[in-house]
């Protein structure tokens, strides 16, 4: 009985050393540095149509080198980096944020910058701004840590043509069963005007003020009562009901969906943005 007894009590001892042993074993973050951003040019950052496939900026950063109770982290970490206008403190909504796998490096067109400062923050062409740039390493459920902040001043967007071709007879309709004239037959036969046709602010701006039907969906067409040629967006399902990107006479695969109407019946104010190839919805 006491062999038994010290037996049992042997084993006990043994399952709470293994216990021990497998908790010691688990993996916790324990810290890391921040990454140290740098770029291959300071100051100012020159931009021009005639050169945009030419490099406007290379930015590097080095490995936050993640640190486990295991040891260095082997994963990949994962980096976003953010393109402010200064002062912002990069809570600017519209700023631009690219997602980079586990590079160390990002080169940037002129381009493409020029793209980021027109149709995404918005910034008005041929004046010039100031920007900053930042980077954001992750790994998991680690707490994201913050680069250094560089920045630039006297970037200065140039005109590109629109994202988007813009109506070519300046006149924009609506069409769909989200509108109070449904869908238009075609054939000549269009929709009611003046209530569903755009008002042109500019030759890349539409707006117009109508009554939506909450669930239903819509088209924008060029040309009253034709079907030739139409403005829609990639996927209904998960088109957002306030707007989003839109295109011209897509496939199957891209821009030949129909616009969702937000959920509740109103008064809706529609813009439609061609520059930057993207509309919204408001009440």
């Amino acid at each position: 009985m006491k062999n038994i007894v010290q037996i049992l009590f042997s084993s006990i001892l043994f399952l709470a050393f293994v216990s021990c042993k497998k908790a010691e074993n688990k993996d916790f973050y324990e810290s890391g540095t921040p990454p140290a951003l740098t770029a291959d040019r300071s100051g100012a950052i020159p931009l021009s149509y005639a050169t945009q496939d030419q490099e406007a900026i290379t930015l590097s950063w080095t490995n936050p080198d993640y640190m486990f109770t295991t040891g260095i982290s082997s994963h990949d970490v994962s980096y976003l980096i953010e393109i402010d206008t200064a002062g912002a403190n990069f809570t600017n909504p519209d700023r631009k944020s690219i997602s980079i796998g586990g590079d160390l490096n990002l080169t940037i067109t002129q381009s493409q910058l020029n793209d980021y400062l027109l149709n995404q923050l918005v910034l008005a062409v041929n004046v010039p701004h100031d920007i900053e740039i930042r980077v954001t390493s992750s790994i998991g459920n680690t707490i994201p840590l913050y680069s250094n902040v560089l920045k630039f001043t006297g970037v200065t967007p140039y005109v590109i043509p629109p994202k988007v071709p813009i109506p070519p007879s300046g006149q924009l309709f609506i069409t769909g069963d989200a509108t109070d004239g449904g869908w238009m037959a075609g054939g000549g036969v269009g929709v009611p005007t003046p209530a569903q046709q755009f008002t042109e602010v500019s030759p890349t701006l539409y707006t117009l003020t109508v009554h939506l039907i909450g669930g239903k969906q819509f088209l924008f067409v060029p040309v009253n009562g034709d079907w030739g040629n139409k403005y829609a967006c990639a996927n209904t399902s998960s088109q957002p009901a306030d707007g989003g990107d839109f295109g011209y006479n897509g496939n199957d695969n891209a821009w030949n969906a129909n616009f969702p109407a937000p959920a509740a019946d109103g008064t809706y104010k529609i813009t439609v943005d061609f520059q930057r190839g993207k509309y919204t919805i408001t009440q």
